[in-house]
């Protein structure tokens, strides 16, 4: 799924300004930003929620929101409810009679994998309205999973969760990852992004700030040695390493370890767009 150059205001908020944002097949991109900034609008394009006033944005080849998109496309909102009189398998059943897969027993079977899948097979019995907010989150997720998509577009997916939860959540999207679904995940978790991410897009005021792979955005400045003579940090490509390591050896050192000296996505988010989320 991509995005060009989508731009879109509402009244005389601008809340997108040609935003440039692809997801392949098989990859998790996380969107980054403050509050404000147009991720959710972003998301709300792809999925046909919000049509931009300009640009174009697609899911496999075709339209945001067309039929075909839509069939390819699984959606977790940032706020939803469910009614709290239906239990977890009412909930998962009701959406696929939406989804037009609630026909015999291959649906019964793939909401029971579904609630497997995010932790809730003990659930599925349980009222919505007696489920902890985790336990909705992690029901949203499996909702959005249902038919398999090819994409899917999580807004805010692990707000409520514990760590417990969150490390569900990553598990259950790295396999997604591993069937060829693209991701979009939209969250304020930089430590979740930074964990479970290939790509990262910032958005800061309705435009993109920085993107890129993961690795490439946090890849630090030289690489801490340490020696029989203590640790040194030298400032060196990564390509300079071994004639580093060579030089010192050859001067009677004893290298032990050589690290590679990161960044955080936490660094980058702070020096791209700290200072004016602070000031919102």
């Amino acid at each position: 799924m991509s995005t060009t150059a989508v731009a879109k205001s509402y009244r005389r908020t601008q809340a997108l300004r040609g935003v440039d944002v692809t997801v392949h097949r098989g990859e998790v991109v996380a969107l980054l930003g403050p509050n404000g900034a147009g991720k959710s609008t972003l998301t709300k394009v792809l999925c046909g929620l919000v049509r931009p006033d300009s640009g174009r944005a697609t899911v496999l080849g075709a339209a945001a929101g067309s039929a075909t998109a839509r069939a390819n496309t699984g959606y977790l909102a940032e706020l939803f409810r469910f009614p709290g009189w239906l239990t977890a398998t009412e909930v998962l059943a009701a959406h696929q009679k939406l989804a037009h897969r609630s026909a015999g027993q291959g649906a019964a079977a793939e909401r029971q994998q579904l609630l497997a899948e995010v932790g809730l097979a003990h659930a599925v019995d349980v009222r919505v309205e007696a489920m902890s907010k985790g336990m909705q989150q992690r029901l949203g997720l499996a909702q959005a999973m249902i038919g398999d998509p090819a994409v899917l577009l999580l807004d805010e997916p692990t707000s409520a969760l514990d760590p417990a939860g969150r490390h569900t959540v990553r598990e259950v999207l790295a396999r997604a990852r591993d069937r060829g679904t693209g991701v979009l995940l939209n969250t304020h978790l930089l430590g979740e992004a930074e964990m479970l991410a290939d790509s990262v897009v910032l958005i800061d005021e309705g435009r993109v700030v920085a993107a890129g792979s993961t690795a490439d955005l946090t890849a630090g400045s030289g690489v801490l040695v340490e020696t029989d003579q203590g640790r040194g940090l030298h400032d060196v490509a990564r390509a300079d390493v071994p004639a580093l390591v060579a030089r010192l050896v050859s001067e009677g050192r004893h290298v032990f370890e050589v690290t590679p000296q990161r960044s955080s996505l936490e660094d980058l988010y702070l020096r791209l767009v700290g200072d004016r989320e602070s000031d919102r």
